[in-house]
């Protein structure tokens, strides 16, 4: 996904917001003792913004502390996602 995320904010320039939002079991992914939380972290570098989904955080047993740095949250991906698109950001599922 970051790789993606990377593709994409070389094709459409620094002024496009990209944003990735993880939700479900994914989430256990951008935690600070994850294999990926260095990745994710380095993210920022890209300016591409990483969220976790609150819902999804709540059924793993995490909190916000669990997080590598970096990592922002969302209150449930799925609001957050319909949000952005009738603000008319594109959605890509990966």
């Amino acid at each position: 996904m970051l790789r993606s995320a990377a593709n994409a904010r070389a094709a459409l320039g620094l002024e496009a917001g990209i944003e990735v939002v993880v939700q479900g079991p994914g989430v256990k992914l951008l935690a600070q003792n994850s294999p990926a939380a260095e990745a994710s972290t380095n993210a920022g570098q890209l300016g591409v913004d990483i969220l976790a989904c609150g819902n999804s955080m709540r059924s793993a047993g995490m909190g916000d502390k669990d997080l590598a740095p970096g990592v922002g949250t969302v209150p449930a991906a799925i609001a957050h996602l319909a949000q952005r698109q009738w603000e008319g950001w594109a959605y890509a599922r990966l």
